[in-house]
């Protein structure tokens, strides 16, 4: 089964190296800053203009059904919101966040692959939607996204609010932890569909992941089979009281027994006393 997924990783991997050297001149630049610009303008005009606008581009399976085809797109321009109060300071972070992802992601994948990464994590969400009936969407794609540039960025600092500074790799934990959760505590239609939604982030890092386990299960084994064939300390014969080596760990050393009984080393081997001073002759 894992000589399976290998080959079928490298396989979609190949296809994918394939298209980027015919179909490269096609990708978007800087998509992520795109999208992030028009969720700007969303933002703008939801606040300032129409407060029912999230409804009309959210993506809506029974609305799509109906003929309204543009939110198939649409939902992806849809910012992540906040509470009323602090609403504008939490989509500053937000834009602010997908943005920085973004090049982070464009500077390590290229354009072309951010462009298929992406496309394939909507083309994930929507059937998740349109099989849970959920409004999770955009949440799963933004997490598709927080992990990939966790995979190449996991020590750079963020600033949750400007504040509170998280390494990406404990943020990715923390987003997988509640995916976990979400997948232990919904149905089975919520766990597929989680998996479909994250359809883009296996192919693109499953090979590897696949090949980081192998190698951790293989240092693994063999740091099991080097402790097992090593002598325990225990078994030793010989052991300073002072500095507790033994013949085991430094093999030239050289044990004596003092006057209390205890072994020591040569090093530490506690010196005879001093014999008292003969009395004075009277």
């Amino acid at each position: 089964m894992t000589g399976e997924f290998k080959v079928c990783a490298t396989r979609l991997m190949n296809w994918i190296t394939r298209a980027e050297r015919r179909f490269g001149h096609l990708a978007i630049p800087n998509l992520i800053r795109v999208i992030t610009g028009f969720s700007a303008l969303v933002f703008i005009l939801y606040k300032l203009v129409n407060p029912h606008l999230i409804e009309v581009l959210a993506l809506d399976p029974q609305a799509v059904m109906r003929g309204q085809v543009w939110r198939l797109v649409t939902y992806i321009f849809i910012p992540s919101i906040g509470s009323p109060i602090i609403d504008w300071i939490w989509a500053a972070f937000y834009i602010g966040y997908m943005w920085w992802i973004g090049d982070g992601l464009e500077n390590a994948m290229g354009s072309f692959r951010v462009n298929v990464f992406y496309l394939l994590g909507m083309i994930g969400v929507t059937i998740a939607a349109f099989y849970t009936r959920s409004g999770f969407a955009a949440a799963m794609l933004n997490s598709s996204l927080l992990f990939a540039f966790a995979r190449f960025y996991p020590e750079e600092m963020i600033y949750l609010m400007g504040l509170v500074p998280v390494k990406v790799k404990w943020l990715a934990w923390i987003s997988g932890i509640f995916l976990v959760l979400g997948f232990l505590a919904n149905g089975w239609s919520y766990r597929i569909s989680l998996l479909v939604a994250f359809a883009n982030y296996f192919i693109f890092f499953g090979r590897e992941i696949f090949q980081d386990a192998v190698h951790r299960r293989e240092v693994h084994g063999r740091r099991m089979r080097f402790e097992a064939a090593r002598r325990p300390d225990e078994e030793a014969m010989h052991r300073c009281a002072t500095c507790g080596r033994t013949e085991i760990q430094a093999p030239d050393l050289e044990f004596r027994v003092a006057r209390d009984g205890q072994e020591y080393c040569v090093e530490h081997l506690p010196k005879a006393p001093t014999p008292p001073a003969p009395p004075a002759a009277q």
